[in-house]
């Protein structure tokens, strides 16, 4: 297929299902988008054996599409902007530190949990995968995701101050578990030789500390330069410059890319915000990226649900995929639940703050991406089943019941 063909048939199908979704469905579009995508792959893989051409077709489609190549190297970069640059810059200070715990601390805790379970579920089923491969893993599913269920969380009239920690949290976490994943990689490829601490380390500081000085000069300088100008359509430009250029330089500069986004789009958007541009202007530049972003992300999750056509299923790993589910969540409870007892004693939580924390950290597109990079010698398609397994779930079950939860826990006060 050539790239006219894949753009007609995945915006014209991502309109459709959201059309369907808003009209009948009613659920949040990402979750409803994707839901009918997943339907569909199943409809067209068993009516394959009656119409090959339609299941010739659709698989062409998604094998035709690199999907860790369009979100990492294109959509992420737009999404982490379009989301951080709607965040209040004081609110996020007032919760700097369970932020920065959780998206730091927080993922090196469910890295090397899932990573230490997942190893051991392996050996139960006489399935031997090394150690570093599995911590891989832990890092490649430990990042949250929470674009699907924010607009339930309003909706549910949680409180602010929770709100901006699992909002922060998962713009930060998904940069610094990409970090991880990266460091970890280049370890599995040297095969532990020439491999020590302080590789590791300078590595990730390197990457991350990179990522955020980058973005926060990328920020200012985009700032200035809206500041200068009074042009809602050459505005809207230079903040596109500022995410695909800004991305692309950080790529070179072997800096974390999202990283850098994130820090970005906070400079930016604050700025704005305080008046560095007209009112004009700044009801444009926050139409322009919150419709970037609902596109993007009904585009994101139609492609999740396409990658059901092309995914190898095997049932020793669906049965292990299962059970990781169980794994990850266990993981990010305690992942949650370490950094927040620690801090309780000079940061006010909410009194179910754990609870909506462990179940509002959803999985989502970066996942997948993730392991869709690993090469076949990393046990490639292994992982990216599983990932898949625990992604639909978290997007399905914990994004349909988690405005239902925080209604309850807040009854139950």
């Amino acid at each position: 297929m050539n790239i006219n063909e894949i753009l007609t048939i995945t915006i014209v199908l991502a309109a459709a299902f959201a059309y369907i979704n808003h009209r009948f469905i009613k659920w949040p579009p990402t979750i409803g988008i994707m839901v009918l995508s997943l339907l569909s792959s199943i409809a067209l893989a068993f009516l394959g054996s009656f119409h090959p051409i339609l299941s010739k077709k659709a698989i062409q489609l998604a094998s035709s599409i690199d999907f860790q190549d369009l979100l990492m190297n294109f959509m992420l970069s737009f999404l982490l902007f379009a989301g951080a640059i709607h965040i209040d810059a004081g609110q996020l200070k007032k919760e700097r530190w369970p932020i920065i715990i959780l998206s730091t601390v927080g993922i090196l805790i469910s890295t090397f949990l899932v990573g230490l379970l997942v190893y051991y579920l392996f050996q139960i089923f006489h399935h031997a995968v090394p150690f570093i491969y599995c911590l891989l893993f832990g890092s490649l599913i430990s990042p949250t995701d929470p674009i699907a269920v924010l607009a339930i969380l309003k909706e549910a009239k949680i409180p602010a101050s929770l709100e901006i920690k699992i909002s922060g949290e998962s713009l930060f976490n998904d940069g610094v578990a990409v970090v991880i994943f990266i460091t970890l990689m280049n370890a599995a490829r040297a095969g532990g030789a020439d491999v020590s601490m302080f590789s590791v380390s300078k590595l990730f500081a390197q990457e991350a500390f990179g990522g955020l000085i980058f973005g926060g000069l990328l920020g200012y300088v985009g700032y200035r330069t809206l500041r200068s100008i009074d042009d809602y359509k050459v505005e809207v430009m230079i903040t596109l410059a500022v995410v695909i250029g800004g991305y692309y330089v950080a790529s070179h500069l072997h800096i974390s890319g999202p990283l850098a986004m994130v820090v970005a789009g906070i400079t930016m958007g604050n700025k704005v915000r305080d008046g560095a541009v007209s009112d004009l202007s700044r009801d444009y530049l926050g139409k322009f990226w919150e419709l970037i972003d609902e596109i993007l992300n009904a585009v994101l999750f139609l492609l999740i649900g396409l990658e059901m056509l092309i995914i190898k299923i095997n049932m020793t790993v669906f049965l292990i995929g299962g059970i990781s589910i169980i794994i990850v969540l266990l993981s990010r409870w305690v992942s949650v639940f370490i950094p927040i007892s620690l801090l309780r004693y000079n940061v006010k939580f909410e009194r179910h703050a754990v609870t909506m924390l462990t179940w509002g950290g959803l999985r989502g597109g970066l996942s997948v991406a993730l392991a869709l990079s690993l090469s076949s010698a990393m046990h490639r398609d292994e992982f990216v089943f599983i990932t898949y397994i625990i992604v639909v779930f978290s997007i399905l079950v914990q994004g349909l019941t988690i405005g239902a939860l925080a209604k309850q826990l807040q009854q139950s006060e």
